[in-house]
């Protein structure tokens, strides 16, 4: 049996009879095969997978993998081989029907933000119809150049957009226009420390140039540690009056996490859900639409420039306001990373230098 990652044993290979392929078996139920072409040019390559459910072998055509050198065209097939017997083994067979970038985003079943972003950047975007075999570099490419705002928003942007497309294709070889991923790698020092900071006087200004509505959405940001669409999402049936817990569940991790308030934010919700079903969305614009990216980007907007705010003045600025003032008062990090639904060294990362001057009155402390 020939070796299939080796070029000169495939150059050496006959088509079988009834194009049966020459396989070559990775592990137990997974096989990867090649299908010489009778003309000498580039043969094609298949998969093979057990499926356990319905006794008998699932098989996926992967193509030739010619814009490809030809001892990098092995790996590729061996990886694509290995994807489709993972969802076989699973019990899906989505990559079957999986031919567009759409396609492998609704597969990727993405949760919370990731969700919001796939839809808002990714559906209605030229790549949305791009052929997953066809997918190159340069694709990619101009759907970044396409993004609008600064390098962290489009860093973010391409975290579910760069999962969803690892779990159905291999990664190209480097320096090719095949090597998709490189397209999506993160701008190297985007995340920094935010720099815009609003004390509590020019939060009050922010709210205070705001209609009623836009106002009962953004005072909440400057109350609770979340994401703007995690709040958007909140539901009337999420805040427990009774127990003055709210639970958080349509967040970046899509795990639910529940936060116990004071009374003051209890209060505050309270008169947000009066007289809504608890279907509804806790937070909604005047004409009882939920509060959407789209929806809350110009109000505030609008009132940065009323208040004459600083430039950079945003929803998220608002979060990073609410978890500066948790750090600054004393809260642990590991507290203040679960109420954010973050990491902690993603916390300790922007937040931990103001903790300096806490450790510094600390160890002021320890003099005999």
């Amino acid at each position: 049996m020939a070796d299939l990652s080796r070029v000169g044993e495939r150059s050496k290979l006959k088509p079988n009879p009834g194009k049966q392929p020459h396989w070559q078996r990775l592990r137990q139920g997974c096989f990867v095969g090649y299908r010489p072409a009778a003309d000498g040019g580039a043969g094609t390559w298949i998969a093979r997978a057990f499926d356990d459910a319905a006794a008998k072998y699932r098989v996926k055509a992967l193509g030739d993998f010619g814009d490809l050198a030809g001892n990098e065209r092995f790996a590729a097939a061996k990886g694509a081989a290995e994807i489709f017997a993972s969802e076989v083994e699973s019990g899906g067979r989505r990559e079957a029907k999986l031919e567009t970038v759409a396609d492998a985003c609704r597969a990727y079943n993405a949760k919370g933000n990731d969700k919001a972003t796939l839809k808002r950047l990714i559906y209605d975007d030229p790549i949305a119809a791009m052929r997953l075999d066809k997918l190159r570099r340069h694709h990619l490419e101009a759907w970044r150049g396409r993004l609008t705002g600064k390098p962290s928003t489009v860093n973010r942007a391409m975290v579910p957009l760069r999962a969803a497309l690892k779990r159905v294709k291999v990664d190209g070889a480097p320096g090719t226009d095949a090597a998709w991923q490189e397209a999506l790698r993160p701008a190297a020092g985007a995340d920094g420390r935010r720099t815009v900071y609003l004390d509590r006087a020019e939060r009050q200004r922010l709210l205070a140039a705001m209609a009623p509505d836009a106002q009962a959405f953004f005072r909440a940001m400057c109350m609770l540690p979340l994401r703007p669409g995690a709040l958007a999402g909140l539901k009337v049936a999420d805040f427990d009056k009774r127990m003055g817990t709210l639970t958080v569940g349509a967040d970046k991790n899509g795990r639910p996490r529940q936060m116990s308030l004071p009374a003051n934010i209890c209060t505050f919700l309270a008169n947000q859900s009066k007289s809504k079903l608890p279907a509804a969305s806790l937070f909604t614009m005047a004409d009882g639409r939920p509060w959407t990216r789209e929806k809350w980007q110009d109000p505030i907007r609008e009132a940065r420039e009323a208040a004459q705010l600083p430039l950079g003045t945003t929803a998220y600025v608002l979060r990073h306001c609410v978890l500066t003032d948790l750090v600054v008062g004393g809260v642990p990090l590991l507290t203040v990373a679960q109420l954010a639904d973050t990491s902690v060294a993603m916390i300790e990362r922007h937040y931990g230098h103001l903790t300096a001057a806490a450790a510094r009155d600390a160890l002021a402390k320890l003099a005999l």
